[in-house]
């Protein structure tokens, strides 16, 4: 007889997962027999790619839908019930879809399926979306179904691809979030799977995923199949027998007629109570009556006179009086006891903040004082006397001084700390905005071979051209790639990276391959072809960016370079002498293996400068250590900088790099050659923008003769600019020294596998 099959479950429970979680896990193990032959016991996760509570409604949705019809529908096989369930779930979240903020994609959606059946020793597996499904089996792992991430619910055209198979004694399946796969790895999980139980490796799994600070979607289900004999052997059923013939009946005496004796006795004494209970009241009322018997005085009636009845009113009223006069004594003395100091205490604090006050006014007037200008004569001092100075405003405003008597020296302490700290405001304006209609979500800016600007659109998956130069009345956004179209070359896939590289603009698609356009005239037309790559498609979905580095400008010949966090390096493929590709396999280009997988923004002049976690590092040779940036010295007015986005147009070790700080709308220039911060750019209070806002990726135009560089970026549907000149300046040579000739390309932006955006440099280090 073969043997049954018994599940080993394992799951993180809800209340243990992360706050912003929006993943939901049902389980259902069906204990009627018949719906466990038909139906089978029932796996489900619900991921999604946005965290938050209105995307866990979202995910409780999906799931209890498709929990309920599966098991509802008696019409047809597992599959085809599978199939009609997430139909269903996919048509009411796309009625909902606005409620629980999923987005305005009509094509895709970020809600992830991953379900599991097992009915008897048959395995059904079915993953939609970002959800991933894998089987391990002696030892070793594989993906089941291939999972299209590109096609979240709600989406169109829905055909979900129903895996089938057997489970065997030993096999493991696991059903996870792709953000956890992605933190961790897939060789973190197969050994976490084949080493320990289910439930301890869940938990295992999620500790790792907490520690590597990990957020947003952590769900994960794991199932292990064991064996349960058919028959097992149970003791021989004996009966019960009583250890003697007469247990359980009544107590009897045995000697004849006692118990009736024994009754009686009982019954004479109950009764003997009661009838001295019942003498004994009779007593106690003759006792009562006859006192009310015997003769007593009766009670003198009182003459009340005229004179009487004033002296009792008068004494009733002195006493009344006196009353009062205790009263409020009693309550003065508590009140001046309790509190009676604090009058005094806030005279006192008063005081206090107004000697504050003073000190402060006094420091400021020591920076800012007639004919004085401590900031530039003697920046030292002046720092320290306005930092005490803010010290002191504070004390004074804690003391009670009101605000507006500190607004005008606290502007002159902000405004002299931003002075020390080279803070200067410039004007932006609106370069070009795209129409609302296509909506678009623009991630990528780069300055094209041709000197135009070249913007990648998620939204549309499609790459434009915009020449800034031209009109702005008559300028218009011109789609030169886009996901789906057919060229002579192929048809690509959703474009991912951009970049440049001599006379080609690069774009990389979702299936790894490397595409070029080329300029054929000055009105914007170009061609398309594939750039062959060897190797390119074991790069994987966790790609982070690429970038170029210009070997031969004669020949228009770039070395490729590409971030990938799975093999933990840089790769780099030089070109083939006709330009023709990269037919050579790839040489790493970091000195020694490292987690490149918080690589925000890169920007490579022959040197490498990379944004990791919030900070800008730089490698040379493949390592990192000779360089540390300063960061700006006004911590009192702002937090530590996080920075997100680089760029450049000075050649190796010269001139400025410039680094966007998203927390504090602000750009800082840093000195190449010593770390040092050369100046912070903001933009003007009065200008008509609100600052740098949502900007997504940026590139730098050098000045021409000794002129500011200025800075080109762009937001979710615009693109900026400003020249780095501060407002009221009559010109002159910008924050980065003399410009040089700009490096090759720019940097790019797309989105990576965990939603985080990832850099690509726009030259590499040969």
């Amino acid at each position: 007889m073969a043997a049954r099959l018994q599940m080993k479950l394992g799951v993180v429970p809800a209340p243990d997962r992360l706050l912003d979680s929006p993943d939901t896990v049902v389980v259902v193990e069906p204990s009627v027999g018949a719906v466990g032959r038909s139906k089978g016991s029932l796996y489900l996760l619900v991921t999604s790619a946005i965290p938050g509570n209105r995307a866990r409604d979202a995910t409780r949705l999906v799931a209890e839908t498709i929990r309920d019809e599966y098991y509802y529908d008696e019409s047809a096989g597992v599959r085809i019930c599978l199939a009609k369930a997430i139909g269903l779930a996919n048509k009411k979240l796309g009625h909902v879809r606005d409620r629980y903020g999923l987005g305005q994609d009509p094509i895709r959606g970020p809600v992830g399926i991953g379900i599991a059946v097992v009915r008897v020793n048959e395995l059904y597996v079915v993953t939609v979306g970002p959800a991933e499904a894998y089987l391990i089996r002696g030892a070793r792992l594989s993906t089941l179904p291939d999972p299209d991430r590109a096609r979240g619910l709600p989406t169109q055209d829905l055909e979900p691809e129903v895996w089938r198979g057997e489970m065997a004694v030993g096999d493991s399946l696991v059903l996870v979030s792709p953000n956890v796969v992605s933190k961790l790895g897939v060789d973190e999980l197969k050994d976490a799977l084949v080493t320990l139980h289910p439930q301890s490796a869940m938990e295992h799994l999620h500790d790792r995923f907490s520690a590597a600070d990990g957020h947003g979607s952590d769900a994960a289900i794991a199932i292990e199949a064991t064996e349960v004999a058919p028959t097992h052997r149970t003791k021989t059923l004996v009966p019960v027998r009583p250890p003697e013939p007469l247990a359980g009946t009544p107590d009897h005496s045995p000697i004849p007629l006692a118990d009736e004796v024994a009754s009686g006795v009982v019954a004479m004494q109950a009764g003997a109570v009661r009838a001295r209970s019942a003498a004994g009241g009779a007593f106690g009322r003759l006792i009562v009556r006859l006192q009310d018997l015997l003769p007593h005085r009766g009670t003198a009636g009182g003459q009340l006179t005229a004179y009487s009845a004033r002296r009792d009113r008068q004494r009733r009223a002195a006493v009344a009086l006196l009353a009062f006069v205790a009263v409020a004594f009693t309550l003065g003395t508590f009140v001046w006891v309790a509190a009676g100091s604090k009058p005094r205490q806030q005279v006192s604090s008063f005081v206090t903040g107004q000697r504050a006050l003073d000190q402060a006014k006094a420091e400021v007037d020591q920076v800012f004082g007639v004919g004085i200008d401590l900031v530039a004569d003697d920046p030292r001092k002046a720092h320290d006397l306005l930092v005490d100075a803010w010290a002191k405003l504070q004390a004074a405003e804690a003391s009670g001084i009101p605000t507006a008597s500190t607004s005008r020296l606290r502007g002159q302490v902000t405004a002299g700390i931003d002075q020390l700290a080279k803070m200067v405001d410039v004007i932006g304006r609106i370069r070009f905005t795209f129409p609302t209609k296509p909506a678009v979500d623009l991630q990528t800016l780069v300055l094209g071979p041709d000197g135009a600007a070249f913007v990648l659109d998620h939204a549309t998956k499609a790459v434009y051209r915009i020449d800034l130069a031209a009109d702005p009345k008559t300028v218009k956004a011109q789609v030169i790639f886009k996901s789906g179209t057919k060229t002579r070359a192929g048809t690509p896939a959703e474009p991912r990276f951009l970049s440049t590289g001599g006379p080609d603009l690069l774009m990389l698609d979702a299936k790894n391959v490397l595409w070029r356009w080329r300029p054929a005239d000055k009105k914007g037309r170009g061609t398309v072809a594939k750039i062959p790559v060897k190797d390119s498609a074991g790069w994987g979905s966790d790609v982070r960016a690429i970038g170029t580095y210009l070997r031969n400008p004669s020949l228009g010949l770039y070395n490729l370079y590409v971030v990938d966090p799975s093999a933990q390096q840089i790769l780099s493929y030089p070109p083939a002498a006709d330009g023709g590709g990269y037919p050579a396999g790839p040489s790493p280009w970091l000195s020694a293996q490292r987690d490149v997988s918080g690589f925000d923004s890169l920007y490579i002049d022959g040197d490498l400068y990379v944004v990791d976690h919030g900070q800008v590092v730089r490698y040379v040779a493949g390592k990192s250590g000779d360089w540390t940036p300063k960061a700006p010295d006004d911590t009192l007015l702002r937090p530590t900088p996080d920075y997100s986005e680089i760029g450049s147009s000075a050649p190796r070790k010269q001139g400025t790099i410039y680094a966007y700080d998203r927390p504090n709308q602000r750009l800082v220039a840093l000195d190449k050659s010593s770390g040092d911060v050369i100046r912070q750019y903001r933009i003007a209070p009065d200008s008509s923008l609100p600052g740098f806002g949502d900007m997504r990726s940026f590139v730098v135009v050098p000045g021409a003769d000794e002129l500011p560089d200025t800075i080109v970026w762009v937001d979710a549907n615009r693109i900026l600019s400003a020249t780095l000149n501060p407002v009221g300046a009559a010109g002159g040579p910008g924050a980065s020294g003399s410009p040089g000739p700009a490096a090759s390309g720019s940097p790019s932006r797309s989105p990576s596998a965990s939603g985080r955006p990832s850099g690509s440099p726009g030259a590499s280090a040969p």
